[in-house]
């Protein structure tokens, strides 16, 4: 009789002493964080550390940094260019790029104001206008790209430049339309949360991830699959507690939860949760880290390709809504300025890799918070745009550069 192999996890929950696994306990925990570092898995540890550096220094040159005014507004900036760089990670993960997300957040905010503004349409229904309209040109990019074979850098290229001159058309003689102070649009950036609805929300959002975690490792105990502990997860909550209560508390110090900030949250965690756990997800990963792998495993790739850039181009398109919402306006420099740069500098910044198949939507969350950073310590210096252009491109050449350190790591120690 053939001896039977063992699985990873028993019914009763324990684990193949044989795997390589981290236990419950702090130590353990940090152990297995260490051996990954080593392995070239560095995850979001640069970024950060980044961060309080960043903080750190800022402060010390001027005590308004910390303030939960500059938090708050730091925030709320964000948010378009972190939502266009949200779609920037998903080309990224193909090993593509995407040089017209500025272009069709500018059009598409053009035709949200032309809808609600010269047509009189309800504001929601321009909304639904502008984000169509994204979803219609990443749809044509991916196509001509996936189909005819043109390279995705020349396809959207032509795109910027092509979807910049709809833009000025669009817009007329006039160059400018201003929407309201009152309505659905302007809304969206100017609404803040009363402290009891910002806690609340936090409470439900750490409470979803506990009670999610947790049903998710029992289903695998039982199904036989290595899963974590209980005291793991408990861990792991905590982690995640930390930030979003003390964000909470700074944003309720100023005007409370910007709404804008947590529409692109809500973004980035729908985008991670489909990355992660979804066949979809899975597909992209797989294209990205080798198309012909991919189509010999039955994957469609040409589909999967053109619906990531068509969600790439809607996500550009909430984030230009985003943009003329908190500019009560749109023109023909929105989306032509630098949003472009910091899309793809985020995106980079945050830890997704320029080799495709590596990356996460949190990386533009990390990445924007980063740049943005970089951008109010300096403002609030005094400082010229020039030295925030340079600084940007010193962190983003670092960034590649550990990028490109950490793939050799992993080479070396056999992990991709």
């Amino acid at each position: 009789m053939a001896q039977q192999t063992p699985v990873a996890n028993t019914a009763e929950g324990t684990r193949d002493p044989r795997l390589v696994v981290d236990t419950a306990s702090p130590s353990g925990l940090l152990s297995g964080a260490v051996r990954r570092i080593r392995g070239g898995e560095l995850g979001s540890l640069p970024v950060i550390l980044g961060l309080i550096v960043i903080g750190v220094v800022f402060q010390s040159l001027n005590a308004n940094f910390l303030t939960p005014q500059n938090l708050s507004n730091l925030a709320v900036q964000m948010v378009a260019v972190g939502l266009m760089s949200s779609g920037v990670i998903m080309v990224l993960l193909l090993g593509e790029i995407d040089l017209s997300v500025g272009s069709v957040a500018g059009v598409s905010g053009v035709v949200l104001a032309v809808c609600a503004v010269r047509y009189g349409l309800p504001e929601i229904v321009a909304i639904i206008a502008a984000v169509l309209t994204g979803l219609v040109i990443g749809t044509l990019h991916g196509t001509v790209f996936a189909k005819v074979g043109v390279p995705a850098f020349v396809v959207t290229l032509a795109g910027l430049i092509g979807w910049q001159g709809a833009q000025i058309y669009l817009l007329g003689s006039n160059g400018t339309i201003n929407i309201g102070y009152d309505g659905a649009i302007a809304y969206l950036t100017q609404t803040y949360f009363v402290p009891v609805v910002g806690w609340a929300i936090g409470i439900a959002a750490v409470g979803l991830y506990f009670g999610s975690t947790f049903l998710g490792e029992r289903r695998r105990i039982a199904a036989g699959l290595p899963a974590k502990s209980t005291a793991e997860v408990v861990v792991r909550t905590v982690l995640l507690a930390i930030p979003v209560f003390g964000a909470i508390a700074v944003f309720n110090q100023y005007k409370g939860v910007p709404l804008a900030f947590l529409i692109f949250v809500g973004f980035v965690v729908a985008f991670d949760l489909m990355l992660r756990k979804t066949r979809y997800g899975r597909m992209v990963f797989a294209v990205g880290g080798s198309a012909e792998a991919a189509r010999r495993a039955g994957i469609n790739v040409d589909l999967i390709r053109i619906s990531v850039f068509a969600l790439a181009s809607a996500l550009s398109a909430v984030g230009g809504i985003l943009m003329v919402s908190r500019g009560f306006a749109v023109s023909q420099s929105s989306g032509g300025g630098d949003e472009l740069m910091m899309a793809i500098a985020a995106a980079v910044i945050g830890g997704t890799s320029l080799f495709g198949g590596r990356g996460n939507a949190y990386s533009a969350l990390l990445g924007g918070l980063v740049l943005y950073a970089i951008a109010s310590g300096l403002f609030l210096l005094q400082m010229d745009s020039s030295v925030r252009f340079m600084i940007t491109a010193a962190v983003l050449l670092i960034a590649v550069v550990l990028d490109s350190l950490s793939r050799r790591s992993r080479k070396t120690h056999a992990r991709g």
